[in-house]
């Protein structure tokens, strides 16, 4: 018997991201043990003068600012639920940096469990404690 899924979709799927596997270890083989987690270690926060210039109001002087754009992020990936879970306490932390304050950080992630749901709500806040605690597993 073949261990290949039943749906076609599946099938390729799973051969498209052993695929790229092979494609990103031929290239880079550091890059085989890679995860979303290792690169928020290697990389906490972006450094503040490259925030301002891609999130800020550098290209559009007229349009939102930097800690408003982090905010509407977090939002998003608090309705995204736990599948955000690295990029969550990165938002987080780079949202303090860009001067938003603790209380707008969870009324933000609160907002969002009119759409996200309250689990992914409950999961954003603990892991907005963790990023302004310096907590993070």
């Amino acid at each position: 018997m073949s261990n290949a899924p039943n749906n076609p979709f599946a099938a390729i799927l799973a051969q498209t991201q052993e695929m790229a596997k092979d494609w990103v270890t031929a290239v880079n083989p550091a890059m085989a043990n890679f995860t979303p987690q290792g690169f928020e270690k290697m990389w906490p926060t972006v450094p503040a003068e490259m925030m301002e210039a891609f999130m800020g109001k550098q290209f559009n002087p007229e349009g939102l600012d930097a800690k408003t754009r982090l905010l509407l992020t977090l939002q998003g990936l608090t309705i995204q639920g736990a599948v955000a879970e690295p990029q969550i306490r990165i938002t987080v932390r780079h949202a303090l940096a860009a001067g938003a304050t603790k209380q707008e950080i969870a009324e933000t992630i609160a907002q969002a469990a009119i759409f996200g749901g309250v689990p992914a709500m409950n999961k954003a806040m603990e892991l907005a404690r963790q990023a302004i605690d310096g907590t993070e597993e």
